[in-house]
């Protein structure tokens, strides 16, 4: 079984979703935030968070803040950026590119439901 990151990271990462009342905070250890079925944030179990933001969000914030690619599992997470350690400590800094992903995953079109109908 897989376990829960550290808890002041999810301290940390549940302080950031606060900023935002629509945003919602879901999974038990991978934890992450989710719209139209796609993420746009997660937190891995060694407490790195990864956000998705737009091609031109990414670059700017890869040059701002010097972030890498985000791994998940030792796979490159397309589409996100890596959060440093100091900005995720950061909330007020970190809040609009959480409001950013968001706004860029609704634009997204929405995957198709699994499930079945009853």
């Amino acid at each position: 079984m897989v376990s829960p990151p550290p808890d002041e990271k999810i301290a940390l990462y549940k302080a950031l979703i606060d900023t935002h009342p629509e945003i919602e905070m879901k999974g038990k250890n991978l934890l992450y935030t989710s719209i139209g079925g796609h993420m746009y944030s997660m937190m891995t179990v060694e407490g790195q968070l990864g956000m998705r933001l737009s091609p031109e969000q990414q670059a700017a914030f890869r040059a701002q803040y010097g972030s890498g690619d985000f791994k998940n599992y030792n796979a490159v997470i397309h589409d996100y950026v890596a959060i440093p350690d100091d900005l995720l400590q950061n909330t007020k800094e970190l809040a609009p590119y959480l409001k950013k992903s968001h706004e860029y995953t609704k634009s997204l079109p929405p995957k198709p439901t699994t499930k079945k109908k009853k």
